[in-house]
């Protein structure tokens, strides 16, 4: 209860900051960046040493990976057919793409699945979520933004960000066995705690309810995609055609049914890619997934 709070919170903080006048709005820079700088390794030297491995994984690993691959897919087709910018595609393959399978899904599933549900939207978020943004989700924001970087210069980008670079030590620690120490544990657990307040905070400091705001049919289109269609493909998918029966399962679809991801809509926002867009998904997504996520928790009771 206390996160779900906080994301009003620190959302309506930013709102207000953003109204006083002599505020230095444009702090949701510096934010964003220690957001993606910090706070994403640390959470990842946290989590992925500790992931145990089976087959029954790929499943939720899974999620990520099949939602965003579908949202590129889905997005391009719409965006060739109407002209749409490459700014405004690529905003929404990444925004819409992606899910807050962490700060709202950790919750979440926890309240609803105990800690079992809990380890596996760790497999959601972890080799799921994190890595999709931070290796394919950093290729599309660089091929969409401005400027025709070449193979070498998205190769440098994607090697050099510090999420994949964690990520990819955090690897050979879970392969070798090997975690941190406890106190270098709790201090990247509480680095990735900074995650939330900062974001939100970033998020707030953008947002703007413009009744004439051009964006309002594509936020509609994005979180139709991410909070309807998402989990729709996933049950398809796992229950129908694979006939998979199981916690797993439910807690994948849930977690597949998540608001648009905080992160990923700050990687966005940070190469040019509709920034005010991005700050609209999270800021009106969330409110809107609670009501979302009561409907497909209802379905995935008959799995």
């Amino acid at each position: 209860m206390t996160n779900f709070i906080l994301i009003f919170v620190f959302l309506f903080l930013g709102i207000v900051f953003q109204n006083i006048k002599g505020f230095p709005v444009t702090i949701y820079k510096l934010l964003n960046k220690i957001v993606i700088y910090i706070c994403l390794p640390a959470l990842a030297l946290y989590y992925i040493p500790k992931i145990k491995w089976s087959n029954e994984l790929l499943f939720p690993i899974g999620v990520a990976w099949i939602g965003f691959f579908v949202s590129y897919l889905f997005f391009s087709a719409i965006g060739n057919r109407f002209g749409w910018s490459k700014k405004l595609t690529g905003c929404l393959i990444i925004t819409a793409g992606l899910g807050n399978t962490s700060f709202l899904g950790f919750p979440m599933i926890e309240a609803l699945y105990g800690e079992e549900g809990l380890k596996t939207a760790i497999l959601v978020d972890q080799p799921g979520s994190f890595v999709v943004l931070s290796t394919v989700g950093v290729l599309v924001a660089t091929l969409y933004s401005s400027g025709n970087p070449n193979g070498f210069q998205i190769t440098k980008k994607i090697l050099l960000f510090p999420p994949f670079i964690t990520f990819l030590i955090a690897c050979v620690m879970n392969v070798i066995q090997v975690d941190f120490h406890e106190y270098a544990q709790f201090l990247f657990q509480k680095m990735g705690n900074g995650v939330t307040p900062l974001a939100l905070l970033s998020v707030g400091l953008q947002l703007r309810f413009e009744p004439k705001s051009q964006h309002w049919k594509f936020l509609g289109l994005g979180l139709l995609y991410k909070l309807i269609l998402t989990p729709a493909l996933i049950y398809l998918l796992y229950v129908v055609i694979l006939q998979q029966h199981s916690k797993v399962i439910q807690v994948a679809i849930m977690e597949s049914a998540m608001a648009p991801m905080i992160t990923a809509c700050i990687l966005a926002a940070t190469h040019g890619l509709k920034p005010r867009l991005c700050s609209m998904m999270i800021g009106f997504g969330i409110p809107i997934s609670f009501i979302t996520l009561l409907f497909w928790y209802f379905v995935v009771q008959f799995i």
